[in-house]
C-alpha cells in the first residue's frame, strides 16, 4: 500500500501530516511513503530527514502516483489528486460543513473521503482524536497571544519599588482549548476565572486552580451535548449569563473566548458593550473567530483595536505552533490508520464504529448522515 504525504498550500497552513517519526512507523507496518517536497518546512522538517526515515521525496505528480492513501492536514484541492489510485483515501481534516462542495468533488472523483474531525469521542479513539490535540495548542498558544498584546507582567511581583498585582484572566468556554489556557495562564501567575454552559465543567475549572463563574438556578445544559461539546443555551440562560457576564469581565485584564458548535456559527459570547466596558489595554483573544467569533468586533487574521481594547483574532492557531502541532496531528493520523491495519489485506480496514462516523464519501456518493441532513 500506498501512502502519499502533501504539502500544505492553503494561506498561512505551515502544519504537515507527516513526520519523520509517523513515516518511520509506516514503513515498518509494511506501507510505501511518499512525500511532496517541501511538505515539512513550514513545520522545521528537512525533505532528507524524510528519505532518511524511508521515504520517497518527489513533486505533488510522482508522490501522488498510484497513492492508496492521501495525508494532509486540511483537505486538498480534489483538482490537484490527479494520479491518485481509483477509490484513494483522502484523510485530513476536511471542514466538511464549510466545504461541502469540494467533499461533493471528491465523491465524483471516487475518493472515499474520511474526515478526522467527525471522530467519534470515545475512549478507543481518544488517541485519533485531531480537534483535542490541536485545541490542546491552541489554548496554550492563546494565553501567549494574550500576553504579547497585554504589555504588562502576567504574576505579582513585590519589588523594593512597590507591588505588581497579578493579571487577571477570564477563559470563557472551558472544552480542551479552554482548560489548557487555564492550565497555562495559572502556570505564569495570573488570577484566572473560567465559565462555561456546561455545570460538569466547574470541578475541572475549580481542579486547575480557577475560580469558576457560573449562572445559578437557571436551566443551561447540564451535561454535554452531542460528541462532548456543549449544546445551545436557553434564551433564559443566554439572557442570565450575559448579565453575570457583563459585571465580570469589566474587570478582566484578558479574556479568551473557545466556545464552538460543530457544524454552526460560533456562538456570540462577548458583546460590543462588554468590550466597551473593559479597561484600556485589556485584551481579548477570540479562538472562534474562523466560524464567526465570539467577540463582536473580531475579525479573522486581525489584531483590532475598538477603545483601547484589543481584539486578536489569528487564524489557524495551531500552525503558529506548525512543529508541535505537526507532531501531534501526524501521531493521530498513524494512530488512526495503524489501529485498523490488517496484516494479511496490508492495509487499514475499518471498522462500522469509527468508519461509518468519519466516512463522507464512498462510491461515487456522499453518505456522511451528518452531511444528509443537512441537505
Amino acid at each position: 500500500m500506498r501512502i502519499a504525504v502533501l504539502a500544505e498550500h492553503a494561506p498561512g497552513e505551515r502544519r504537515v501530516a507527516g513526520t519523520a517519526e509517523t513515516v518511520r512507523k509506516f514503513i515498518a507496518l509494511g506501507a510505501d511513503v511518499a512525500v511532496e517536497a517541501g511538505a515539512g518546512i513550514g513545520a522545521s522538517i528537512a525533505d532528507q530527514a524524510y528519505r532518511d526515515a524511508g521515504a520517497t521525496v518527489g513533486d505533488r505528480s510522482a508522490t501522488l502516483a498510484g497513492a492508496d492513501v492521501v495525508l494532509g492536514v486540511q483537505g486538498p484541492d480534489p483538482v490537484t489528486l490527479s494520479g491518485a489510485a481509483p477509490g484513494a483515501w483522502i484523510v485530513a481534516s476536511l471542514n466538511p460543513f464549510a466545504e461541502r462542495a469540494r467533499v461533493d468533488a471528491y465523491a465524483a472523483a471516487g475518493y472515499e473521503a474520511l474526515a478526522m474531525e467527525f471522530m467519534p469521542r470515545i475512549t478507543r479513539a481518544q488517541s485519533m482524536d485531531i480537534l483535542s490535540s490541536q485545541s490542546n495548542l491552541s489554548g496554550y498558544k492563546a494565553v501567549l497571544d494574550g500576553a504579547a498584546e497585554y504589555g504588562r507582567a502576567f504574576p505579582m511581583m513585590m519589588t523594593a519599588a512597590g507591588t505588581i498585582s497579578a493579571a487577571k484572566v477570564f477563559v470563557m468556554g472551558v472544552g480542551v482549548a479552554g482548560l489548557q489556557a487555564i492550565a497555562t495562564a495559572r502556570r505564569l501567575g495570573a488570577q484566572v476565572s473560567a465559565t462555561d454552559v456546561r455545570s460538569a465543567t466547574k470541578e475541572q475549572i475549580q481542579s486547575l486552580g480557577a475560580k469558576p463563574i457560573f449562572v445559578e438556578n437557571v436551566a443551561g445544559i447540564e451535561g454535554e451535548g452531542s460528541g462532548g461539546y456543549a449544546g445551545e443555551m436557553s434564551p433564559e440562560y443566554q439572557a442570565a449569563q450575559a448579565e453575570l457576564v457583563t459585571a465580570h469581565i469589566a474587570k478582566q485584564d484578558i479574556v479568551i473566548t473557545t466556545a464552538l458548535i460543530p457544524g454552526r456559527p460560533a456562538p456570540r459570547l462577548v458583546s460590543a458593550a462588554q468590550v466597551a466596558s473593559m479597561k484600556p489595554g485589556s485584551v481579548i483573544v477570540d479562538l472562534a473567530v474562523e466560524q464567526g467569533g465570539n467577540v463582536e468586533g473580531a475579525v479573522a487574521g486581525a489584531v483590532v483595536e475598538v477603545g483601547g481594547v484589543k481584539i486578536v483574532g489569528h487564524r489557524n492557531v495551531p500552525s503558529r505552533l506548525a512543529a508541535d502541532a505537526s507532531a501531534l496531528f501526524a501521531r493521530n493520523l498513524f494512530n488512526f490508520l495503524s489501529a485498523f491495519w490488517d496484516k494479511d489485506a496490508g492495509r487499514p480496514v475499518l471498522d462500522a464504529e469509527i468508519g461509518d462516523a468519519i466516512r463522507l464519501t464512498r462510491g461515487g456518493k456522499v453518505v456522511s448522515p451528518r452531511l444528509l441532513e443537512t441537505r
